[in-house]
């Protein structure tokens, strides 16, 4: 039994696996979205929120711990003057996990992670929505297509 255990283990050693969140955890913060498995998502949000929570802290204590996961000083700046203080009146869930569908080499169920309220909105977990205008062109030139090969 699993009884008190945090954390996945993904199938790999220790060392690898923390390389991987840490490199994960750099991308979200430097891009605000990332694309990866369900797996890694949702493991990898509660690495985000904790360094969010340094952030906000803002001491110099809280900024050493953050660089121990952060290894990028430019992201480690940004966190701590750009992305913490949007959070300040937020307590906890900085992060948002979006489920794609399945990647279509081995059927992985893939996921987006990214920051909730991040300027620009939600980006590549939701479908670009196509105006009125735009969705009568593309069924027009696709029965204008049908005419003309049959």
């Amino acid at each position: 039994m699993r009884h008190r255990v945090a954390g996945k283990k993904l199938g790999r050693t220790s060392a690898h696996r923390t390389a991987l969140f840490r490199n994960l955890v750099t991308a979200v913060l430097q891009h605000e979205t990332v694309r990866t498995t369900d797996a890694k998502a949702k493991e990898v949000r509660r690495w985000v929120d904790r360094m969010i929570t340094l952030g906000k802290q803002g001491t110099l204590h809280a900024r050493r711990r953050a660089a121990t996961v952060i290894r990028s000083e430019t992201v480690l700046k940004r966190l701590f003057d750009e992305i913490a203080p949007r959070y300040a009146q937020r307590a906890g869930g900085y992060t948002r996990v979006v489920k794609l569908g399945v990647r279509p080499g081995d059927a992985a169920a893939m996921s987006v992670v990214e920051l909730v309220d991040r300027p620009g909105g939600t980006g590549v977990g939701a479908k670009p929505r196509r105006s009125r205008k735009a969705a009568e062109r593309s069924g027009e030139e696709a029965t204008r297509r049908r005419a003309a090969s049959g």
